[in-house]
């Protein structure tokens, strides 16, 4: 006899991928957060900056947040089949667009360079529409879970674009 419910296998294994889901977009926010972080009170302090330029102190709960999202989002579609074989192509779009949310922090703030991170984001943009579309044939929710992180990024290309022009 137990004294509470059980957790099955399947359950545990669900569990478990979600806990990996949001292990690996963590990780990813923490590398990008180390390359972003020595570089905010000095390089980026200096440049010019658009008057839609949010304050510093926004950009971590909002990246917080939306990791959070990406990781939810995944991990539901994972769940439509996690022998892989039929959202391999979803799960697959969305780890490129970690990656190249990860390039973004390097090519911005790593090299110093408004126009390699303009470069990465737009492929950055697209390639989250197109996990959105993917993800689309998987779980409804998992797309409005990842919308507004491409308004965010939409967001942040055009303020990657303003700071390019102005210096």
């Amino acid at each position: 006899m137990t004294n509470g419910p059980m957790i099955d296998a399947r359950d545990r294994r669900s569990l478990a991928a979600l806990a990996l889901m949001l292990i690996v977009c963590f990780l990813v926010a923490g590398i990008g957060g180390a390359v972003t972080a020595p570089k905010i009170d000095g390089w980026y302090a200096a440049l010019a900056k658009p008057w839609f330029n949010p304050p510093n102190w926004l950009f971590g709960p909002a990246w917080t947040l939306l990791y959070a999202m990406m990781a939810i989002a995944a991990w539901r579609v994972w769940r439509t089949d996690p022998s892989l074989r039929t959202n391999r192509r979803a799960l697959g779009l969305f780890a490129a667009q970690l990656v190249f949310n990860l390039a973004w922090s390097i090519a911005f703030f790593g090299a110093e360079s408004p126009l390699a991170g303009l470069l990465v984001i737009v492929v950055l943009e697209l390639l989250i529409i197109s996990t959105i579309l993917a993800f689309r044939r998987h779980d409804i929710i998992a797309v409005w879970l990842l919308v507004p992180y491409a308004a965010w990024v939409g967001f942040a290309s055009a303020l990657n674009m303003a700071i390019y022009s102005l210096n």
